[in-house]
């Protein structure tokens, strides 16, 4: 059983409540009036058994839980660590599908994406996979597009039944709104990769883009790759908050609209920082050296770090 979407979240999430309410007192015999209050400890047990084996078999699991990550950078050197990291982020992701609702992966899940008209970079099959199962029992799956795989089309939409978001998306989850972003190309300076981004997003770049063979291609943009700044194995520092231009961008959209979370990718530095008007802003870190995600459970949102 899913409980699922949008406007109907907050139903669903009470919905979900009152199951677990009508399965408490079944199953600790309130509801027979059969008064055995000193069983209490003995039939609360029983009934987390009975939980836990409906989750493991399939049966009546919640999902109610919104997950965030981003930055996983699959592809990105070291190349020896590659398969280590994407096993790490298939197992991260089999261990949500009991209560996930929906999951927001944003931007740069790929350290390069093009998808030409019959090909696609190769690899990835392990996680593919597993985004195809989550798909299949029914999580809603978002894409952001970032800047290292902004040449996402149609080919994940159709095979995944994902939503592919070019740049921000504004949500409201059980009366919190957000505001999300990969981060790439806003708030002050970096005016070169601002220009950069307009040129590679623009229709006749990725047209001429598709006309190389794609092991030129994808071979060309590997090598690019390469010389990122995710690829080099450093860490990002935090520079204090008057530094950090995705914080500074949050705080100019305040003057606009207030939003409960501000959302992003793209630092590589795991944050949670309190902002005016009772707004936080959350960096989400990246999957090299962090394992970082963000996870709503209907009431509050927490940054955690994956352990397993």
């Amino acid at each position: 059983m899913v409980y699922v979407y949008n406007g109907l979240y907050l139903i669903n999430l009470f919905q979900a409540k009152l199951i677990r309410i009508f399965l408490f007192f079944r199953y600790t015999k309130v509801l027979n009036g059969s008064g055995e209050i000193d069983n209490f400890l003995l039939y609360a047990t029983r009934y987390i058994a009975y939980k836990r084996k409906l989750s493991k078999f399939g049966g009546m699991a919640i999902r109610d839980k919104i997950y965030f990550a981003s930055d996983f950078h699959l592809g990105a050197r070291p190349r020896l660590a590659i398969h280590e990291r994407e096993s790490r982020i298939v197992r991260w992701l089999d261990s949500i599908k009991a209560d996930a609702a929906e999951l927001y992966l944003m931007g740069d899940v790929f350290d390069f994406w093009f998808e030409y008209a019959t090909v696609v970079p190769k690899g990835y099959i392990r996680f593919l996979g597993k985004l195809a199962e989550l798909a299949d029992i029914g999580i809603k799956i978002t894409l952001f597009k970032g800047n290292h795989d902004m040449w996402m089309f149609g080919y994940l939409a159709n095979e995944l039944g994902a939503t592919i978001i070019d740049n921000e998306l504004v949500i409201e989850r059980n009366g919190k709104t957000f505001y999300l972003h990969h981060g790439d190309g806003l708030g002050p300076g970096d005016q070169r990769y601002k220009f950069l981004k307009k040129i590679f997003r623009s229709k006749l770049c990725q047209w001429l883009f598709a006309r190389l063979h794609p092991n030129l291609g994808i071979g060309i943009a590997q090598r690019w790759s390469a010389h990122s700044r995710i690829a080099s194995g450093g860490q990002e520092t935090f520079q204090g908050e008057a530094k950090e231009w995705l914080v500074t961008y949050a705080k100019e959209v305040l003057h606009h609209r207030r939003y409960d979370y501000f959302i992003f990718g793209h630092r590589h530095l795991p944050l949670d920082i309190a902002l005016p008007l009772g707004s936080r802003y959350i960096n989400l870190g990246e999957w090299i050296n962090y394992n970082t995600y963000a996870i709503f459970d209907g009431e509050k949102l927490e940054l955690r770090k994956w352990q397993g």
